[in-house]
C-alpha cells in the first residue's frame, strides 16, 4: 500500500496569532465559509468522538446543523450509540477534517440536548424522506436485513400519506456542544504545522496559545 510509505509535504500557507479572530466561534465560521467556497464535499461534516457508558471510546461522522455564539449543534436519535454515550458522559470532541485545504479544527466541549422547539425546527427542515427514515429506523440497533429496514420505511409511509405531517419522534433531537477549547490546525511544510488553541477563560473570554506540531 503506497499510502503507508509516501510522504506529502503540505503547503507554505501559515497561521499566526495575528491572523485569527480573538473570538474562536467567529474564526470557525470564517473557516467553514472558506471550506464552502473551496467546494469541499460536505464541508460541515465532522467526526464526533464520545465515551460509551462502559468507558470505551467511539467515533462517527455527523453533519453540523447549527452554529452560533453559544456552540455547535447536530441532530441524532437520543437512543443511538452516541445518544446513550452523551447521556452517560457529556464530554465530546468534534473534528472537522478539511484535507484539501490542509486544515482541521478540533472542538473539545460538553454536549447538552437542545430544547424541544429547536429539535422540532431541525426536524421540520429535513426532506420528507429523511423524516420518514428517522421514524422508521431504530438507530444503532441491529436488523436482520436491508429488506426489513425498507419494509419499516414503507410501513411509516403508509401511516403518514403524502398529505399528512410526519411528527418528530420523541427520541430524536438535537445536541448543542458548548466548547471549552478549540484548536485551529494549518498544515505546513516539513510537518512544522501551525496549531493555535483557544481555551475558555474563567469569567468569560478566551486565551490563545500556540502548540508545537
Amino acid at each position: 500500500m503506497e499510502s503507508l510509505t509516501s510522504h506529502t509535504d503540505y503547503g507554505a500557507e501559515g497561521l499566526s496569532e495575528a491572523m485569527v479572530n480573538p473570538d474562536p466561534m467567529l474564526e470557525f465560521a470564517a473557516w467553514l465559509t472558506a471550506a464552502e467556497g473551496a467546494g469541499l464535499y460536505e464541508p460541515n461534516a465532522m467526526v464526533v468522538g464520545t465515551i460509551d457508558p462502559d468507558g470505551r471510546p467511539s467515533s462517527r461522522t455527523v453533519l453540523l446543523k447549527g452554529l452560533d455564539g453559544r456552540g455547535f449543534e447536530f441532530v441524532t436519535n437520543y437512543d443511538s450509540r452516541k445518544g446513550r454515550a452523551l447521556r452517560a458522559n457529556p464530554g465530546i470532541t468534534l473534528l472537522f477534517p478539511w484535507y484539501p485545504m490542509q486544515r482541521q479544527v478540533i472542538v473539545y466541549g460538553t454536549a447538552q440536548p437542545t430544547d424541544a422547539a429547536a429539535s422540532d425546527a431541525y426536524f421540520t427542515r429535513r426532506p420528507r424522506p429523511a423524516r420518514i427514515a428517522a421514524v422508521a429506523s431504530e438507530q444503532s440497533e441491529p436488523i436482520a436485513s436491508r429488506e426489513l429496514l425498507e419494509e419499516a420505511v414503507r410501513s411509516v409511509e403508509r401511516r403518514y400519506p403524502d398529505d399528512t405531517d410526519v411528527p418528530r419522534p420523541a427520541d430524536w433531537g438535537g445536541f448543542r456542544v458548548l466548547p471549552h477549547a478549540i484548536e485551529f490546525w494549518q498544515g505546513r511544510t516539513s510537518r512544522l504545522h501551525d496549531r493555535l488553541r483557544f481555551t475558555a477563560a474563567e469569567g468569560g473570554g478566551w486565551t490563545l496559545e500556540r502548540l508545537q506540531p
